[in-house]
């Protein structure tokens, strides 16, 4: 396998700026996740890797070497679609041998190839039928046999997993996981799913609006996002967001919600250092949000429950303080219902504060 290298990428579209200024590496064996929304540009940085979109500026190395000019056959990647785009004519076989075909490999050498990587998918009573004889698991292990056929030096994955049914992801995400790890293979996967994304990769870069907001591994991503937009969009259920101004108080550092303060000197020095404004975003995750049937102490919060959701093994309660609307996650044993009175505890030390003018963290 080998590394990919994207060195300030932009690519336009008319008036359009699909992608701006984008640059990472992918290291030898690596899995790394593009996660961001529709249009955050994931899908064209892929095609220009592939060579299937020239960029506007900006270079690809592939081990080191710049492919700009080289055609997407002489690049030595492999990219599986969405659509997986099998051939709907040619068989499993057939589809699972056309890249070797197309590379003129003697047929001794294809069956044995075509055979080995049936085998690693367990495919191989599929091989005589055509695609459309096929379910959709079956059609994205064909789609991801032809790619892993030619033995690549990197395999992009534009959304593999989107057309199929939730059970069937799941299962397929941790088939995916495990192939990547038995073929050693350096991996680009592209998805809108940040729950793919943590549990699948080794790295992620958070995208929107074409440009890299954050890049690192799962964990430092979902526990410490530098950004508002990375807090909400990883995480389910989402991050509560609150604006806050901040106060002294009796010599004490406060985040004023309006409807509940919150007591961070211990956190005075990172505010104070992080922004001069006398603004700023309270970010909590709802796990960290702890509800009592009773007050646990003069730091706890009268919250009223609005409704409950009943997930399993866990409900997610939205709660009501004042007009501003939050949520937390609790077991099922906890009992409460709609229109209860309840108290509510943040630890400062699992809380998020963000600059309000420019968005990004300060704690």
């Amino acid at each position: 396998m080998g590394t990919v290298r994207v060195e300030n990428v932009s690519k336009k579209f008319g008036e359009r700026l699909a992608v701006e200024s984008v640059s990472f590496e992918v290291r030898d064996r690596e899995l790394m996740c593009l996660l961001g929304p529709s249009g955050a540009g994931k899908s064209t940085i892929l095609r220009i890797i592939a060579g299937l979109e020239p960029p506007d500026t900006g270079t690809i190395r592939i081990d080191g070497k710049i492919v700009n000019d080289l055609s997407p056959k002489d690049r030595d990647l492999a990219m599986m679609f969405q659509s997986y785009a099998l051939y709907p004519n040619k068989t499993v076989y057939d589809n699972l041998a056309f890249p070797l075909k197309s590379s003129k490999v003697p047929e001794p050498e294809i069956k044995n190839a075509v055979s080995d990587v049936a085998k690693t998918l367990g495919i191989t009573p599929l091989l005589s039928r055509l695609p459309a004889q096929l379910s959709g698991g079956e059609r994205q292990r064909v789609a991801m046999g032809r790619a892993i056929v030619r033995k690549p030096k990197a395999f992009l994955l534009d959304e593999p997993l989107t057309n199929l049914d939730a059970k069937l992801r799941v299962n397929m995400r941790a088939e995916l996981k495990r192939l990547q790890r038995e073929l050693g293979a350096t991996t680009i996967f592209a998805t809108p799913d940040q729950l793919e994304a943590l549990t699948i990769s080794d790295r992620i870069v958070m995208m929107n609006q074409g440009k890299i907001l954050q890049d690192g591994p799962p964990n430092i991503i979902y526990d410490h996002p530098n950004n508002i937009f990375t807090a909400t969009f990883v995480g389910s259920p989402s991050m509560n967001i609150l604006d806050c101004s901040i106060e002294e108080k009796n010599g004490r550092l406060v985040l004023n919600s309006g409807h509940f303060s919150l007591d961070v000197s211990e956190l005075a020095e990172f505010i104070r250092k992080g922004t001069s404004q006398s603004e700023a975003v309270l970010g909590v995750r709802p796990e960290h949000v702890v509800l009592t049937q009773d007050r646990a102490g003069p730091s706890s919060i009268p919250a009223e429950v609005y409704v409950t959701e009943r997930t399993r093994p866990e409900q997610i309660v939205h709660l009501r303080i004042g007009k501003t609307m939050m949520q937390a996650i609790t077991p099922l044993t906890f009992q409460c219902d709609a229109g209860q009175k309840l108290w509510m505890t943040i630890d400062p030390a699992k809380i998020h504060v963000f600059d309000k003018h420019s968005q990004n963290a300060i704690v």
